[in-house]
């Protein structure tokens, strides 16, 4: 059973605590990547870019690469039309570790900097909208620094 909001790890690009919104409108799931850059790496297109763990801060940032698998149109809540590039990585989420597909984007103005859309939760979780953090809640000094405390 999950919440609608939960605290998520990425160990692909070693960050230990995310906090991600769970959104079951959304099929793919979405990380807020900074100075997103592509490359080639041998015949494959790769993509480098930051992940910045703490919501509304620039603390910490995190370089990470991986192969992009596709690309895709997502249509945001506006109805803006973004292209992005969509990477595999494992997301472990109430303690269960999920391979997912996540697309990159700036995620400046949103509140969280991930979603875990439904294709990560599918016949996995339940997902209850009024609760939060039944997969677990991070340590209390994590908690602090993700609301820019010491």
């Amino acid at each position: 059973m999950l919440g609608w909001r939960e605290w998520i790890a990425l160990p692909d690009w070693d960050v230990a605590h995310l906090k991600a919104k769970v959104d079951t409108g959304a099929r793919t799931s979405s990380l807020h990547a900074f100075d997103l850059e592509w490359f080639q790496r041998g015949d494959a297109p790769w993509v480098r870019f930051e992940i910045h763990p703490w919501q509304r801060s620039t603390a910490d940032a995190m370089v990470a690469e991986a192969a992009v698998v596709s690309t895709r149109d997502i249509k945001s809540s506006s109805g803006a039309i973004d292209h992005r590039p969509v990477v595999r990585t494992n997301v472990i989420i109430g303690g269960v570790a999920v391979d997912a597909e996540v697309t990159l984007t700036r995620r400046d103005e949103m509140g969280f900097r991930m979603l875990v859309g439904r294709e990560a939760v599918r016949n996995r979780f339940l997902v209850d909208p009024g609760r939060s953090y039944l997969g677990g809640r991070a340590p209390k000094s994590v908690r602090m620094k993700n609301r820019g405390r010491p």
